[in-house]
């Protein structure tokens, strides 16, 4: 029960946990050797996030997904497991860091290109005028 009153709290990063919520947090974590290891691991995993080299960050994830599956929490390690599948996207992203944003703006430009395209005998000519409309891109 009470670790349902303090699930907002639970969810908040380390920084942002007011001063009058801090005490709480750490009596909870205490009381739950479960949950501190769990909360510590969301913290970690956390990191991994920050955009580094891709080849530290693939050593950095065979180490947290180590330290998931040792830890003997069943849905830490079910959660380790869905991650895994998602690695060689996760590490395209920390190649290719190129954001959803992005991605929708160019699609959109390529679609109002193709509709002013309408009628063009030559598909060649098409994908020339897209890649002349993104110089620095491949």
């Amino acid at each position: 029960q009470y670790v349902k009153r303090a699930r907002w709290m639970l969810l908040r990063n380390p920084a942002n946990v007011p001063s009058d919520q801090a005490p709480k947090l750490a009596e909870l974590l205490e009381a739950n050797q479960a949950l501190m290891t769990v909360y510590v691991m969301k913290a970690s995993l956390k990191e991994l996030w920050q955009p580094t080299n891709p080849w530290h960050w693939r050593a950095a994830w065979r180490n947290w997904q180590a330290m998931a599956m040792s830890s003997a929490i069943e849905p830490l390690i079910r959660f380790a497991r869905k991650l895994a599948l998602y690695w060689k996207g996760i590490l395209a992203r920390m190649r290719w860091p190129m954001h959803t944003g992005q991605l929708e703006g160019i699609n959109n430009k390529i679609k109002v290109m193709k509709r002013m395209a309408y009628g063009y005998r030559d598909s060649e000519f098409f994908f020339l005028k897209i890649k002349a409309a993104f110089p620095g891109n491949p």
